[in-house]
């Protein structure tokens, strides 16, 4: 049996203000080719399909959309999706009596019964071509305080507690699912950052489960064959490799540019399970100007001049540009905007670095009393820490007049 692992679409995110739809419909595409060269059967994505708690109906449709296009590709395939922070848990379940009858499973929250979590409503049963089940998969989307009874919330041991909780969680669930598939493969999902996993700034949120934000991947018992994690946007393993996060599809943020993004194909052999990383090339470039350090305007003029493109406005590239602030900072930015609206590519963000002298660096500003001082002093100064000069006779012109001074 051949399993495909994916996680972290964030389907609907935008950056300064660019919708990344069209990447995600052309994501979305490629998987679905994928899942058919590779004669997939079981299809795990482990949270975060949506950016936010309230996609939009243009997002929600792209998903179902793209559901219908893996069953057509495969029609005898599994698909499960457990939920990630990013997800709005009810809703993405919303819809399952309906689409599970195409063997389409969505778990978004910790489903209990009689006072214990329902094993049965998080176990699902994986068919060989004889219909019986080869493998199950144990659903668990990401677990909110709530879901783990029994933390202790004392400054003393919050932690502890909540990897105490989260380890006898598992195992519990575990027992439990053991006991009912036999000595057949198992195969865990959960939404999680566990320690020693990579994180990537500006795109993945520390997930708090009262103070701690990272379990160790011994939470999850040995039984598991498999472990398919989301949150963590890097392609990543642990515990030897039997856990593991296959990272988002494409970059989120500009950390991740230097990301191997793809998906993790699965071969499963009885209870073997080999994971490989499958790199997909991402749906439009997304560039650092410069690749390392900083420019100056020039520098960014030069760059762009090398940047060519027929592809339609919403797969131009997008940059992120570092500039030293060769002037003050708003006028450097308004010439670098200007400068990016006529090139073929969108802006992700623009970052102006101040050149910091020794002296500012070291100095520490003595207490003044207001008393003591007026607004202009005050602006002049503040005028010069941002922009490392004095104020021009201009600059204080303009603040004369916003303050309604003559």
């Amino acid at each position: 049996m051949r399993a495909l692992h994916t996680a972290d679409w964030h389907i609907g995110q935008t950056l300064n203000g660019w919708s990344r739809e069209a990447e995600h419909e052309v994501f979305l595409n490629a998987l679905a080719e994928l899942l058919e060269t590779e004669e997939i059967d079981l299809l795990l994505v482990a949270g975060d399909v949506f950016d936010t708690t309230n996609p939009s109906g243009e997002s929600q449709r792209l998903f179902y959309r793209a559901l219908a296009g893996f069953k057509r590709r495969r029609p005898n395939l599994t698909v499960v999706i457990s939920g990630g922070n990013h997800d709005p848990a009810l809703r993405l379940e919303a819809a399952g009596d309906l689409i599970e009858a195409f063997d389409i499973h969505t778990i978004g929250t910790v489903r209990r019964k009689d006072g214990a979590v329902d094993v049965d409503a998080h176990l699902v049963p994986v068919p060989g071509p004889d219909g019986d089940p080869t493998a199950f998969v144990l659903a668990i989307p990401f677990l909110r305080a709530a879901d783990l009874t029994g933390i202790s919330f004392s400054v003393d041991d919050q932690d502890r507690s909540i990897i105490e909780t989260a380890r006898r969680f598992h195992a519990e669930l575990t027992d439990a699912a053991a006991a009912k598939v036999g000595d057949l493969p198992l195969i865990a999902t959960g939404h999680l950052h566990c320690a020693g996993g990579l994180e990537s700034e500006g795109a993945e949120r520390r997930i708090l489960i009262g103070g701690a934000h990272a379990v160790p991947p011994d939470i999850f018992p040995e039984r598991l064959d498999y472990v398919a994690l989301g949150h963590l946007h890097g392609p990543q393993g642990l515990a030897g490799g039997r856990v593991r996060y296959s990272g988002s599809p494409f970059p989120l943020s500009a950390s991740e540019i230097r990301y191997r993004h793809g998906v993790t194909i699965l071969d499963i052999d009885g209870r073997s399970v080999t994971a490989t990383h499958r790199e997909i090339g991402w749906p439009a470039p997304v560039l650092r100007l410069p690749e390392s350090g900083i420019t100056d305007l020039a520098g960014l003029e030069a760059a762009l001049a090398g940047i060519a493109t027929d592809a339609p406005t919403e797969l131009r590239p997008l940059v992120y540009v570092e500039l030293t602030a060769e002037d003050a900072p708003a006028v450097v930015l308004g010439r670098a905007e200007v400068m990016l609206r006529e090139a073929p590519v969108r802006t992700a963000g623009v970052r102006i670095h101040r050149p910091q002298t020794t002296a500012e660096a070291s100095a520490v500003p003595p207490a003044v009393a207001l008393s003591d001082t007026d607004p202009e002093t005050l602006f002049s100064a503040a005028f010069e820490t941002q922009n490392g000069f004095a104020p021009e006779p201009r600059h204080l012109a303009a603040f004369r007049d916003a303050v309604g001074e003559v």
